[in-house]
């Protein structure tokens, strides 16, 4: 591929603080860096594109994370499961990424989008509170199906993984959008690694571009994350629908060509 302008570097470190930021409050932020990557780096391949993005999405994860555990102190019993799941997914999604065609991307991503968001929006009582829908043993099974289930995505495809790491957290296992968010920070963080430990060996990240990426993905996410903790669950879900309906807007256009 071809090397990166200072400019075009500079325009995907920008993507990926606001990225970070997206991110740390309701996951997503894959749906901005994605396709800043995919405009700032026309020749890459898939494959070099998705292992950059996991590269930076990790960086940010990691200081969003830490963010949300110190301040939220999810459950283990809930996000160690989930994360071991995830983990494995998106390690096996990881492994068939490169038979996905890039054209594939924005139709899935999508659909996806506009379930999660009309789902939400008909529900106001949504995700305010944590009312936990499932105890015991299938509260555990809820954890695991969601880890596998969306860690193979993230693996495979990976924009809006946090998002539905989220919604699944709030509109199936019944958490508030608060530590629903936390807990999809640890298990965001499993699928990265995991993504990182199969595509890294083959030399598909693009070192230049990832670094610059991370770094801004840092602090987006750190600062994400303590305005989330902050604001609570209500800014949260607010947060979430703006930031779906705004992907939703922008993929629609690009995906029936109105641009």
């Amino acid at each position: 591929m071809d090397d990166p302008t200072a400019t075009v570097l500079a325009l995907l470190g920008l993507a990926a603080l606001a990225a970070g930021f997206v991110d740390a409050v309701v996951g997503g932020g894959g749906l901005i860096q994605l396709p800043a990557l995919l405009l700032g780096m026309p020749s890459a391949s898939t494959v070099q594109i998705l292992a950059t993005n996991k590269i930076a999405s990790i960086s940010g994860t990691s200081a969003s994370a830490a963010t949300y555990y110190r301040r939220i102190r999810p459950d283990p019993r809930t996000f160690l499961p989930l994360m071991a799941l995830a983990f494995l997914g998106s390690a096996a999604g990881a492994a068939v990424a490169s038979q996905i065609p890039r054209e594939a991307f924005e139709p899935i991503v999508l659909v996806a989008l506009v379930v999660v968001g009309g789902y939400v929006l008909v529900k106001p009582e949504l995700g305010e509170r944590t009312a936990l829908r499932f105890q015991g043993r299938r509260h555990l099974v809820a954890a695991m199906a969601t880890g596998l289930v969306i860690g193979f995505y993230d693996g495979a495809l990976g924009p809006g993984t946090g998002s539905f790491f989220v919604i699944t957290l709030v509109g199936l296992m019944g958490y508030s959008f608060l530590e629903a968010s936390a807990k999809a920070k640890l298990a965001n963080w499993a699928t990265n690694l995991a993504a990182i430990l199969v595509l890294a060996p083959q030399g598909a990240v693009v070192w230049k571009v990832a670094v610059v990426m991370a770094v801004c993905n840092i602090l987006g996410g750190y600062v994400g994350a303590r305005t989330a903790v902050s604001r609570g669950a209500r800014f949260v879900r607010v947060f979430f629908i703006l930031v779906v309906s705004a992907f939703v807007v922008t993929l629609a256009w690009d995906v029936f060509e109105l641009w």
